[in-house]
């Protein structure tokens, strides 16, 4: 089976590249998939339900990366088992070109696969229908979020100040509000300890770890959440 095709993502081509490496927008972009996880830098392994026709199954399988060049494109390859239902196999040349000035991608793709057992029996254009209706679901949910990663990572253009009228008079200056000398309370033993060890008096400071305290209840929060969770 051959395939092939263009997309364009309104997302910059950085974005998309990102996308296309991210195993939980991949998951939510393929139709019946169950589950991705990334194995390596180059590798994915995923569990996918599909139907075509009369045969329904679920396939597990590796994909692999190659003749990588980010953000341009790369190779996908990678073998499906469903079991009884056959298998999958073949690759895809996947490239990125910058669209609309750098603000869109166009995603083409080219695909070369092969199937075999209860697949190869039901007739080739009953698969090429099916496989161009789930290509054409992948990108359609793959632009929306891949647009959404676009605008969250944009950043939005500062107000501008508003100009104080020319006839406002200027405000008095407030008078400098003098601060009490603090008071310090000494604990004599603890004193007479640190200038035994030397301890500068400018490092010394008696009062509570905030620092400490805060760390003790944020871990007494979480461990609160996991009894509560199980």
């Amino acid at each position: 089976m051959e395939m092939s095709g263009q997309h364009t993502i309104p997302a910059p081509r950085e974005t998309v590249w990102e996308a296309l490496n991210d195993p939980e927008v991949l998951k939510q972009c393929i139709p019946g998939c169950e589950e991705v996880n990334k194995t390596s830098d180059t590798s994915f392994d995923a569990k996918v339900s599909v139907k075509v026709g009369p045969v329904k199954a679920k396939f597990g399988g590796a994909v692999t990366l190659s003749d990588i060049d980010p953000p341009k494109g790369y190779t996908i390859s990678g073998e499906g088992k469903g079991g009884a239902a056959g298998f999958a196999k073949g690759g895809a040349k996947v490239s990125l070109e910058e669209a609309d000035g750098g603000a869109a991608t166009d995603l083409s793709y080219e695909v070369s696969a092969s199937v075999g057992g209860k697949l190869a029996q039901i007739g080739a254009r009953l698969i090429d229908s099916t496989a161009k209706k789930y290509a054409n679901d992948f990108f359609t949910r793959f632009s929306e979020l891949a647009a959404a990663r676009a605008n969250e990572s944009g950043t939005p253009a500062a107000a501008p100040a508003e100009a104080e009228p020319a006839s406002k008079p200027a405000a008095p200056s407030p008078k400098p509000h003098v601060q009490p000398e603090a008071k310090t309370v000494v604990n004599a033993p603890l004193a007479a300890e640190r200038e035994k060890r030397g301890v500068p008096v400018e490092n010394v400071y008696d009062g509570p770890n905030w620092q400490l305290l805060l760390s003790l209840g944020i871990s007494a929060v979480a461990c609160g959440l996991f009894l509560l969770a199980v």
